[in-house]
């Protein structure tokens, strides 16, 4: 795991989240409670900052970056799906980004919302809460009815449960975290 200074800027990570051994924390970067930062996962806080939600998770080869002009800011009870692109954006709290998904700069994604696999949220747009998002570029197929809206959080509680054993073998020995 590389957890690096850059500007004078320590990572600020809950001692309560869980990071994997390969992801990369750089900078300008606020880990919440009980949030997930996994495998080969960068977080780059060179030029503004990164805030990733208690309880969130960062899934297997996420990027999360910045721009000059804006942050990166994730809510609580977030999945950002393996490789997705989550740049200089605002994802609100329970919203599944899906894998490979792409949302730029600019962009607000509104609370209990999915986005699809590969969808692209290009810069700027703003997402209502409860949406369905799909395809490249994204377009809104559907507002969420409300079972929905309440069961896209059961993706980061399942996320919760799976890195506390991950923690707990860490703690236990078992995992070298030099690796």
């Amino acid at each position: 795991m590389a957890i690096e200074t850059f500007d004078n800027r320590v990572p600020e990570i809950d001692p309560s989240a869980f990071v994997a051994a390969s992801a990369d924390i750089i900078g300008r970067v606020t880990v919440g409670e009980e949030a997930s930062i996994w495998y080969n996962t960068t977080l780059r806080g060179d030029i503004n900052d990164i805030v990733i939600g208690p309880r969130s998770n960062i899934q297997d080869n996420a990027v999360v970056h910045l721009a000059d002009d804006y942050g990166a800011y994730i809510g609580e009870l977030v999945t950002v799906g393996h490789s997705a692109v989550i740049h200089a954006c605002t994802v609100k709290d329970e919203v599944l980004v899906g894998m490979g998904a792409c949302i730029l700069d600019g962009a607000v994604i509104g609370e209990r919302s999915i986005i699809g696999a590969h969808a692209l949220v290009t810069g700027g747009m703003e997402i209502p809460p409860g949406s369905l998002v799909l395809g490249s570029p994204a377009r809104v197929v559907k507002s969420l009815d409300k079972e929905q809206q309440l069961g896209v959080k059961k993706w980061a509680e399942k996320y919760i449960a799976v890195s506390r054993k991950f923690m707990e073998r860490k703690n236990e020995g078992r995992v070298d975290s030099s690796s």
